[in-house]
């Protein structure tokens, strides 16, 4: 249940907003219900303005009332792509905490909202928003519905077979960028968040959570935020062991890397995960151990240039099997093979930052 206190003049503005018949869509306004429409049964709709997540032109992305902004503290990496994320609940439903490093388990009829844009789109200069992948939990689980935007930027429909879009713009050193932007197929999505042998979002961990985020009525904790809303169960522990910003150079450069791989790495190396086979384990609960991130571990895979490698060498990125497939383009090798087709630079340089801050094996 969502409330709020009133003064009574605070009060009498709500009566006559109501009686005006206006309609809040900021996430700090009140209004008696959530204009989004969840119907378990007929989901996911045949196009994305179906459900009325946002308010006005949807191609501004103005959340309706309910549907709450959110940020990890590290965030996937995808060809520079741009994103912004959204939860929604059924109302007087609420999200339970398991663990710091579980995502949280949100209620049946949850929806999950990633929208990928890319600002300085060529020739026009402008904002261009590509895809948005929608996660419904109903009841038999959680489901993939991914939206694509037509050039007009006013609708973006359900396509679930993948696809590639022909894309340039200007980045933030106002470099020209150009790239065949891959957008993912029920399979791939399927690859990143099929664990356990049944879908689960992946970043919505309290660990990746426990920050501010700039809202509407100013900075919060989301988990606060949360909580406040009516969203999450206030029974979070005192302590949270959390994920870092891993662009933060304030930070210690340890929990920078071990951020990074849990938000670029871990889904993927775990159990039951695509990339189980793989004696790393990248999730950020587990990578106090540095063996787990494949310290001083002898390479399985052999890659061009390293032969019986490490898979990370301390000192020596020229012998390190992981730096070599983060910084290669080379779609026999790369990693992670699903979501991107560039080098992350900012991601290789931190790796390299921190390969040579190891010491040398035993």
């Amino acid at each position: 249940m969502h409330i709020k206190i009133f003064s009574k003049s605070g009060l009498l503005a709500l009566l006559l907003t109501v009686a005006l018949g206006s309609c809040a869509s900021s996430d700090d306004e009140y209004v008696a219900t959530s204009p989004v429409v969840m119907n378990l049964d007929a989901v996911p709709y045949p196009k994305l303005s179906d459900y009325k997540f946002f308010s006005g032109a949807i191609n501004q992305l103005q959340p309706s009332f309910g549907v709450l902004p959110y940020r990890p503290a590290s965030e996937l990496f995808t060809d520079y792509a741009q994103k912004s994320r959204f939860v929604w609940m059924p109302k007087d439903s609420i999200a339970n905490y398991t663990t710091d490093h579980e995502v949280l388990n949100l209620p049946i009829g949850s929806a999950l909202l990633k929208n990928f844009y890319y600002d300085q789109v060529q020739p026009e200069n402008t904002r261009k928003i590509i895809e948005t992948r929608v996660m419904i939990r109903k009841t038999s689980g959680w489901i993939f519905a991914n939206y694509v935007w037509n050039n007009e930027q006013t609708e973006a429909t359900l396509d679930l077979q993948g696809s590639t879009v022909p894309l340039s713009w200007r980045d933030q050193n106002n470099v020209l960028q150009t790239i065949n932007y891959k957008i993912p197929s029920q399979i791939d999505c399927a690859k990143c968040h099929a664990g356990m042998h049944e879908n689960q979002p992946i970043g919505i961990k309290p660990q990746n959570l426990n920050h501010n985020y700039s809202y509407s009525s100013g900075s919060q904790n989301q988990l606060s935020k949360w909580i406040a809303f009516g969203y999450l169960e206030n029974n979070l522990p005192a302590n949270i062991i959390s994920t870092v910003n891993y662009l933060d150079a304030s930070q210690d450069l340890n929990l920078r890397v071990r951020s990074y791989f849990d938000s670029n790495c871990a889904h993927c190396h775990r159990e039951h995960g695509d990339g189980e086979f793989v004696s790393i384990r990248m999730a950020f609960n587990e990578t106090v151990e540095p063996a787990k991130m494949g310290v001083c571990v002898g390479a399985a895979l052999q890659v061009p240039g390293i032969s019986h490698g490490m898979i990370v060498s301390p000192n020596n990125t020229a012998q390190s099997t992981l730096y070599y497939m983060m910084n290669t383009d080379n779609t026999n090798f790369r990693m992670p093979r699903v979501g991107r087709t560039m080098v992350h630079q900012e991601g290789v340089n931190l790796v390299q930052q921190w390969i040579a801050s190891l010491p040398a094996c035993n």
